[in-house]
């Protein structure tokens, strides 16, 4: 349901499921869509109690709590059906990881941890679209957090490697999902935030999730209505792909 409440933007305010908010980026952004009047609906994985409680618990109503590892299968498929008869204006995907070395080459990197970084960048967000996007009202939003580092076009210094192609495969893919829905009414979305100080970007990012993240959720909601993929930056510029 829609809320009559103004979200900053001079459109209303309204309802939101945005998967993996339970730390970093995702917490801050179902923080700053609470303020601004959305209802969201939040996905934390396993049983534990994260922040993201603790906000709900604050706003009664307005943020609900799902439970969804986005690289298992079968759970995106139970969240899909706990949700059967949701509509949401806004889906946005919002997990993700690096590998623990990332100054290591592609060569250098193991088996296991390629395959542990191209399932949760790469994969999995997009299994959680195919599978949610019914959910999703018919000229709705449906979002992806990539990075500016997907970009192939700006790769200039490298770096980085196997987290850079994870974000390349999945921009691949989004354009690939973008395809196939040509001449849709929904807006597809992917969204470099930029390098941010948080348990990811690590404590060098030379910006603030408090920075940013207003910023990050201003460009997230202006591209409601606008019909297509882009992929900008959190001033709401393009990217080269």
């Amino acid at each position: 349901m829609v809320t009559e409440e103004m979200d900053g933007t001079g459109r209303q305010a309204g309802t939101i499921l945005l998967i993996g908010a339970s730390r970093g980026l995702g917490l801050a952004m179902a923080a700053d869509l609470v303020r601004r009047g959305w209802s969201v609906t939040g996905t934390v994985r396993g049983e534990r109690r994260t922040p993201l409680h603790a906000l709900a618990e604050a706003h009664p109503g307005r943020l609900a709590i799902e439970r969804l590892d986005v690289t298992r299968a079968e759970e995106i498929a139970a969240l899909r059906a706990r949700l059967t008869g949701r509509s949401f204006d806004i889906l946005f995907v919002n997990a993700g990881t690096a590998n623990a070395d990332q100054d290591e080459t592609i060569a250098e990197t193991t088996t296991e941890e390629f395959v542990r970084v191209m399932v949760t960048n790469a994969l999995s967000p997009m299994r959680v679209v195919e599978a949610l996007q019914e959910l999703v009202a018919p000229a709705g939003m449906i979002g992806i957090m990539s990075s500016g580092q997907g970009s192939i076009a700006n790769n200039v210094k490298g770096g980085h490697e196997v987290y850079r192609g994870s974000k390349a495969a999945l921009n691949q893919y989004m354009r690939c999902y973008a395809a196939r829905h040509r001449g849709g009414a929904r807006a597809l979305l992917l969204l470099a935030p930029g390098w941010i100080r948080t348990e990811l970007g690590g404590p060098d990012a030379p910006t603030s999730l408090e920075e940013a993240i207003p910023e990050v959720v201003d460009v997230l909601l202006s591209q409601q209505g606008k019909p297509g993929l882009r992929y900008v930056d959190r001033h709401g510029l393009d990217i080269a792909w």
